[in-house]
């Protein structure tokens, strides 16, 4: 997604940020002058956060900010994320890259989106906890 000048990839339901064969992600455009290719996270000789990869470089083309929205609930993708960041070579396109929990966002939503998140996937603003739901006929 583009916002102005802001690119987002959204992360709330997916296992990754996919698998890639190197060739390919070699052949795009300006990689090695923005990766340190070596140090780039790969499982089994491909590469691993191939999106996360690709929205850096797209960044980097257009002079935009890179924004990636996470759960704070999944630690691996947080650590994803810092891998690939730890390969950027070019200072100033770390710091346009960001990323943000879906729980800090939904501090900042109206009430009703708020709702939404916590009712479909149980995203609440930090330091709220999800109230827990019985069946009050169990309670003696």
């Amino acid at each position: 997604m583009k916002l102005g000048s802001l690119l987002v990839e959204s992360k709330l339901t997916e296992t990754d940020f996919q698998i890639q064969h190197p060739p390919l992600v070699e052949s795009n455009r300006d990689f090695s002058a923005v990766f340190d290719q070596e140090s780039l996270p790969r499982q089994n000789g491909q590469y691993i956060s191939y999106q996360l990869i690709r929205n850096v470089l797209a960044a980097h083309h257009l002079g935009s900010s890179f924004c990636v929205l996470l759960d704070v609930r999944r630690p691996d993708l947080i650590e994803a994320w810092f891998a690939v960041m730890r390969c950027v070579k070019i200072a100033d396109l770390r710091t346009r890259c960001k990323v943000l929990t879906w729980q800090e966002l939904a501090a900042t939503l109206p009430e009703d989106l708020q709702h939404f998140l916590d009712q479909k996937y149980g995203v609440v603003p930090p330091g709220q906890i999800r109230p827990c739901k019985f069946d009050t006929d169990d309670v003696e």
